[in-house]
């Protein structure tokens, strides 16, 4: 590949990353209220999408500027962002190098399987050590429990939100996540891989 074409593909794959954070920023502003304070939202999907079509490293700017312009209006003095982009950044690298390794119909699921069980495990640990911390210097941690557990009577303790609070929200959120790309990626492999050749 000459360096010419070399610098072109690397302004096209930033080119296309900077469109699919624009969506990934839009999606973050779409919340879907689950249950108590959890809400859902799509934005980790561009992200995904450019993990599979690019890479890892793309998937991981995606969640990176998503962020980053997030960051602008924070409500969490960036601890809900820096822990946002460790946790989705964990699912866009794992799924998209298990696709990479075999790129078929198959590969896709077990990205996606991968993809779910990774944002459960590093969701869970986020929680525990970045997320509760911070907010329970603005809420008594108590009070956080008390209210999970008037939701859910097996929260009694941190541990307790963690394995029956947070890992099951976010194995939900990687399984709505992972359906949807195996829905999407065909559709907009080509506009997002077009010309890279």
């Amino acid at each position: 590949m000459s360096q010419r074409k070399s610098g072109g593909s690397a302004v096209f794959v930033m080119t296309r990353c900077g469109i699919l954070a624009a969506m990934a920023v839009i999606l973050y502003y779409i919340e879907i209220p689950v249950v108590a304070f959890y809400k859902l939202d799509l934005s980790t999907l561009p992200a995904i999408l450019a993990g599979f079509a690019m890479g890892p490293l793309p998937g991981v700017a995606v969640v990176v500027i998503k962020n980053l312009v997030h960051m602008l209006g924070t409500s969490t003095a960036c601890v809900g962002e820096l822990a946002d982009i460790l946790v989705l950044s964990s699912f866009a690298v794992v799924s998209s190098l298990v696709f990479r390794k075999n790129p078929s119909q198959k590969g896709a699921a077990l990205s996606m399987a991968a993809g779910a069980a990774t944002i459960t495990v590093v969701g869970s640990l986020a929680n525990k050590f970045m997320l509760i911390p911070f907010f329970s210097k603005v809420m008594p941690l108590e009070a956080i429990i008390d209210a999970c557990h008037a939701i859910n009577p097996m929260i009694d303790s941190m541990d307790a939100y963690v394995l029956f609070g947070a890992a099951p929200f976010n194995l939900i959120k990687g399984i709505i996540l992972s359906l949807l790309t195996l829905l999407l990626y065909k559709k907009m492999s080509g506009f997002i891989r077009s010309r890279m050749s």
